[in-house]
């Protein structure tokens, strides 16, 4: 998971209902290795370090980002018992970086200093790289099999780039914090996929406009939706390989449009 500088804290969104066995399953957060010392800390309620059911938490601190955490979870061999539903808080103010950093997710009061030279579409591709696209293309390869570890929105017309929200499904159940237009979400070269995003508008562009979705992961799987405040993963929670977002007016799809239900179709040759 890929954090920009503030405080967060990382707990389980709801207890667990089975353990396998005393101690599983178990959630705990690290610091990602060849991070320098001091860019992150992590300080967990337990002493151990472990997430614990009920009330455990993390808190996380970062200096200086992006910086990137590891959540890992531990289960038995064999065991069926879901994973725990683990979620992010943030809990200070976005902070501004400094230009010179190249920082792509510069958020203060609403302004965004580099949002203006983003691409309306970036993202980072396994064995890729950095690519960018545009609404109503294709960001990413449908059937190539790589994943996208991370994405940003920055919309150049119809709506500013405050006026649209995003997330990254990082994990079965885990979602990062919420990001503005401008803002990069997501992890570069740790191979590390994202199994999904979810996207809103805010203030008026909610009120006439609507956000069309529709992507494909690597199981083959695609999922097509629209004018939904929900993620967008696959049925298998595969990782996320390509996907295509448009912005359109509202009366184009009528208001209060429900959204098409992930499908999960196979691509066919």
């Amino acid at each position: 998971m890929t954090f920009d500088a503030g405080l967060y804290c990382i707990f389980m969104s709801k207890p667990v209902e089975h353990f396998a066995a005393p101690g599983f399953p178990a959630v705990k957060v690290t610091q990602a290795p060849n991070i320098p010392q001091g860019l992150v800390t992590i300080s967990g309620l337990d002493e151990d370090g472990i997430i614990s059911n009920p009330g455990g938490a993390a808190l996380v601190r970062v200096n200086r980002g992006p910086a990137q955490v590891l959540v890992t979870t531990y289960s038995l061999p064999n065991d069926t018992t879901e994973i725990p539903d683990v979620q992010v808080a943030r809990l200070s103010g976005p902070v501004i970086r400094p230009a010179e950093e190249g920082a792509a997710s510069d958020i203060a009061s609403g302004a965004h200093p580099g949002a203006q030279n983003m691409p309306e579409i970036s993202a980072h591709i396994r064995s890729q790289g950095d690519v960018t696209g545009s609404f109503g293309n294709w960001v990413g390869e449908p059937g190539s099999k790589q994943w996208i570890e991370g994405f940003g929105l920055s919309p150049k017309k119809d709506i500013a780039p405050e006026d649209i929200e995003y997330q990254a499904m990082l994990g079965k159940g885990w979602l990062s914090p919420w990001v503005e237009g401008g803002t990069f979400c997501g992890s570069r070269g740790m191979a590390l996929p994202i199994l999904g995003l979810r996207v809103r508008l805010r203030n008026a562009a909610a009120e006439n406009f609507a956000v069309m979705v529709e992507a494909y992961f690597v199981d083959g799987s695609q999922v097509e939706r629209t004018n939904a405040d929900a993620v967008i993963s696959a049925e298998s929670h595969a990782a996320l390989e390509a996907f295509k977002l448009d912005i359109v007016p509202l009366k184009a799809v009528g208001k209060g449009a429900s959204p098409v239900a992930g499908r999960g179709r196979k691509k066919t040759a």
